[in-house]
């Protein structure tokens, strides 16, 4: 039987350290909200593989889709032969997604994939080549979507100068003395100071960013974004690669704002773990780009189409929507008892839609100084005690929940009670 140890020191010598593992165990097994390792040990999985398994680990009703397109087509490449499941996802999205009007949907493999082709789409819309995004936001590790990314360590560092025409607004984040008013005030700025108004394609924005500390956007922030893009021309496109698909209590993050995105960007749960991501967008923005413009051989594969029907089937009829909701209020009620302890690590802005819930480690009770280190201490002992857990966050201080919406009931609590005693000190 293989060892944790020797798998990773197998990694070590076989995959470069660029891409990290933030727990040193390897999954064998995994089932709903439970990963077994190569050794037999049982975790809770608050993590999903980073947002991607809001229906959990192979779903009954996932896996017999996925069973059944492997029995019929695999691959065709929807550029040489088109096939139905694309057609039929494509259908049901443009229906379910927050779009103002008619919507087309072009699917991809991931969410990097999905939002750089967004910007290609509203740079050919507009005749434009500018791009704004905002501090704390991320978008992917390519070249574009890296530029977009509003944090260097450790996205940027090592890479050199970034894809041009990338600016960047902060993000409103009161604890952090910026608030609506400061970052409208900075854009003004940046949009007198650095790029003309007519000269930009698109704002781009996570509606609650996810590496950033899982910090939702004021619907004011929306609005004043809506309403510049109406007087300017420019296309909003709303990056819900970490939000959608029930994560936040609605289908689409988006649908918590009066405001409507032209292009909503989407990923990780769309497929319940297959490799799926996609743009949903206004259908006259959407056609503007010429044929073969838009494309890659494995974008929108048969098996993860397929699965991403299930995954919406399976949130209809389980609700997911208000079993989202249900969960992140508990969730939220028991880390502000914790929080009122003072025997666990100092907590502070428990906070988060549906259940995309996170809080922060301060250095003291009352205090607002963010402390990354604290974060780490508590995912690793959580670790020990069978829970999987992520931190993120603009100083990494941000502890982040990310169960299944299908986790069952007693081991959601025991999930919360061994993160309660990961915060012991």
């Amino acid at each position: 039987m293989a060892e944790n140890a020797d798998l990773l020191a197998r990694r070590m010598k076989a995959v470069p350290r660029g891409v990290s593992t933030a727990a040193p165990v390897f999954a064998a097994r995994a089932e709903n909200a439970t990963i077994w390792d190569v050794e037999g040990n049982e975790y809770i999985d608050f993590a999903g593989g980073i947002a991607v398994l809001n229906t959990g680990h192979r779903h009954p009703k996932v896996i017999e889709a996925v069973r059944a397109q492997l029995d019929a087509v695999t691959h065709a490449a929807f550029q040489v032969t088109a096939y139905a499941p694309y057609i039929e996802l494509a259908e049901r999205l443009n229906v379910l997604a927050p779009i103002a009007g008619a919507a087309k949907t072009i699917l991809f493999t991931t969410g990097a994939e999905a939002v750089e082709n967004a910007v290609k789409i509203a740079r050919a819309a507009t005749g434009r080549s500018a791009v704004i995004s905002f501090s704390g936001g991320f978008h992917g590790r390519t070249q574009l979507t890296m530029a977009l990314t509003g944090k260097v360590v450790p996205y940027k560092q090592q890479f050199g100068p970034a894809a041009a025409d990338v600016y960047h607004a902060p993000f409103p984040i009161d604890r952090y003395g910026i608030d609506v008013e400061t970052s409208l005030n900075v854009l003004a700025h940046v949009l007198r100071a650095d790029v003309e108004p007519s000269r930009v394609a698109a704002f781009v924005l996570e509606p609650v960013q996810g590496e950033g500390g899982f910090h939702m956007a004021p619907p004011a922030l929306m609005n004043a974004l809506r309403k510049l893009c109406d007087q300017h021309g420019i296309m909003l496109i709303a990056d819900e690669v970490q939000t959608g698909f029930g994560r936040t209590g609605k289908l689409f993050a988006m649908e918590h704002y009066q405001a409507k995105a032209d292009l909503i960007t989407m990923a990780k749960s769309l497929a319940g773990g297959f490799p799926l991501s996609g743009i949903t967008g206004r259908a006259e923005i959407m056609d503007l780009v010429e044929p073969g413009g838009l494309g890659g051989t494995y974008g929108g594969s048969p098996i993860g189409c397929a699965a991403a029907l299930a995954v919406l089937d399976v949130i209809s009829q389980e609700n997911l929507l208000e079993r989202s909701n249900a969960l992140g209020a508990r969730a939220k009620a028991r880390i502000e008892e914790m929080a009122r302890r003072n025997d666990l690590a100092p907590i502070d802005a428990v906070r988060g839609p549906g259940s995309m819930i996170a809080f922060d480690l301060v250095a003291g009770r009352g205090s607002k100084e963010p402390v990354g280190a604290a974060a780490k201490r508590v995912t690793t002992k959580a670790l020990e005690r069978g829970l999987i857990l992520l931190s993120c966050g603009v100083f990494g201080e941000t502890i982040r929940l990310l169960y299944p919406l299908t986790i069952p009931e007693a081991q959601f609590e025991a999930g919360l009670s061994k993160l309660e005693e990961a915060l012991v000190v």
